[in-house]
């Protein structure tokens, strides 16, 4: 194991290496020795040709390196929050005692899929009166019926009728009173015919349990929370504006929001919301910057920055740049992957400068006008480590 991860690091290194060439005719760089391996590696390729099936799967999209001038930025803390649309609490919603539990905290499961299921007699006994009622119902319908029946002929009382009629509407309130009680426990149509002492809770959309306060044989009330469950495709970077600022942010305004646990990924965002009340012990406002998830890698309450591109029309020095979707790292290097006319891909390591707008200036390693990888970034990426171990086998 260890003589793989030390080939690794060799053919990462002599990868960046081989980028750094200049001149696409010239021959790649061999990959050097290393103290306890005999033999030389194989020259490591800086370009690559990927088949035009690959190229259609990994939906690569490419954009021209430009020459233009970043707004100024402002830079905010804050914390990541869930998006209150794409959250639910998980209440029990009927009084009893669990029996089964199908989720653990931090699981990710799918909408529709069971939670747990809670044995109530409370329930049964609803469900019961709801069966008594819907079949007293149908039989009075049907005396009301016959005695209406005998009435027109003259051969029953109009006041039998009225009091055959008036039991079954009663027989039928009664029965829809049932009816609606069950259908607020989350009881579908479909399932009032057979419904028991047996409730399942089910998961109403696609995300993770936060948490997990359920026990099999723990006896709880209609009320108790099992779990939170939030759908973290969509999150909120809840930032702190100090009041100073306040003229200086508007909704609309693009935020690039850097974590402190994962300081290279970068979550590009719009201000959704500037709060309207100041907290009056820290002097800030809340400021909520709707954001999409990347790699999964989004967690409640994980603090942050957020750099908030502004529109006072100052902007910084002019110079090339690029989208920050394009850049990826290699050994610990920037690099960004560049589409020939002839269909190859190159390597380019790079040096960057200050960002904005989900862009980010390149001051060295790229010219203008040359196309680099925004989508697909990760496929050609892959695609050149992997040809570098085929070369190695």
């Amino acid at each position: 194991m260890s003589r793989l991860v030390t080939a690794f690091q060799v053919l990462t290194l002599a990868l960046l290496a081989a980028c750094s060439n200049k001149d696409p005719d010239k021959a790649p760089i061999p990959a050097q020795p290393h103290k306890d391996e005999p033999t030389e590696h194989e020259a490591i390729p800086n370009r690559i040709r990927l088949q035009p099936s690959v190229l259609t799967a990994a939906k690569i999209r490419t954009e021209k390196v430009v020459s233009k001038a970043l707004p100024m930025t402002l830079e905010v803390p804050g914390e990541i929050a869930p998006d209150p649309d794409r959250s639910v609490r998980i209440a029990a919603r009927v009084p009893g005692r669990i029996s089964v539990v199908s989720f653990k905290e931090g699981m990710r499961v799918q909408a529709g899929a069971l939670l747990a299921v809670i044995e109530s007699a409370e329930l049964a006994r609803i469900a019961s009166t709801y069966s008594s009622a819907a079949a007293r119902v149908q039989a009075a319908q049907k005396n009301a019926a016959r005695i209406e029946s005998l009435t027109s002929k003259g051969l029953a009382a109009n006041q039998e009728l009225l009091d055959a009629q008036a039991q079954a509407q009663a027989l039928a309130a009664e029965a829809q009173a049932a009816r609606r009680s069950l259908l607020s426990f989350g009881i579908s149509e479909s399932q009032l015919p057979h419904i028991g002492a047996r409730f399942e809770l089910r998961a109403p959309l696609t995300g993770y349990a936060l948490s997990r306060n359920a026990t099999v044989g723990q006896t709880v009330s209609a009320e108790h929370i099992l779990c939170d469950l939030i759908d973290l495709d969509r999150g909120y970077f809840i930032a702190r504006l100090y009041e100073k600022n306040l003229a200086r942010i508007k909704p609309g305004q693009t935020a690039e929001v850097r974590l402190n646990a994962y300081p290279e990924a970068v979550f590009v965002g719009t201000v959704e919301t500037v709060g309207k009340q100041l907290d009056a012990s820290a002097r800030t406002v809340v400021t909520r910057i709707a954001i999409t998830n990347k790699d999964d890698l989004l967690k409640v309450g994980l603090f942050g920055k957020a750099r908030v591109s502004l529109s006072d029309g100052r902007e910084q020095g002019r110079g090339l740049v690029v989208p920050l979707a394009a850049v990826t790292r290699i050994a610990d290097r920037d690099v960004v992957f560049v589409r020939q006319a002839d269909e190859h891909f190159e390597v380019h390591p790079v040096t960057l400068g200050p960002s904005a707008s989900g862009e980010v200036q390149v001051l060295s390693g790229l010219r203008e006008g040359e196309q680099v990888v925004t989508d697909g970034v990760f496929a050609v990426k892959g695609a050149i480590l992997k040809s570098t171990f085929a070369e190695e086998e």
